[in-house]
């Protein structure tokens, strides 16, 4: 199960993610995403309530930082070592800006 809380402030949006993104919920988050990154330059994930990310997941990931770096930019925050872990594994450490 995932949940995604949206909050914008003027081409600023800041999504917070919690759960799981994993196959079942990347559709999910890619289609909330579409809509949502309209006018938006500055875009902020909280993990800090994401349990596990699956490569589903961090396809969706890549799609939105393809978008972002037309755009604006951005970061993720709040990542646990599971995730941080799944991060350097895969290379996306390098990729994202992670604080």
């Amino acid at each position: 199960m995932l949940n995604i809380m949206r909050q914008k402030n003027a081409s600023e949006l800041t999504v917070a993610l919690s759960g799981r993104l994993d196959t079942n919920t990347a559709p999910e988050l890619e289609a909330a995403l579409k809509t949502a990154l309209e006018g938006v330059e500055e875009l902020t994930f909280d993990f800090e309530k994401l349990h596990y990310i699956s490569s589903a997941g961090l396809r969706v990931l890549l799609a939105t930082q393809k978008t972002m770096n037309r755009q604006g930019s951005m970061k993720v925050k709040n990542a646990n070592e599971i995730l941080m872990e799944v991060f350097e594994v895969t290379g996306f450490a390098d990729i994202l800006t992670i604080e």
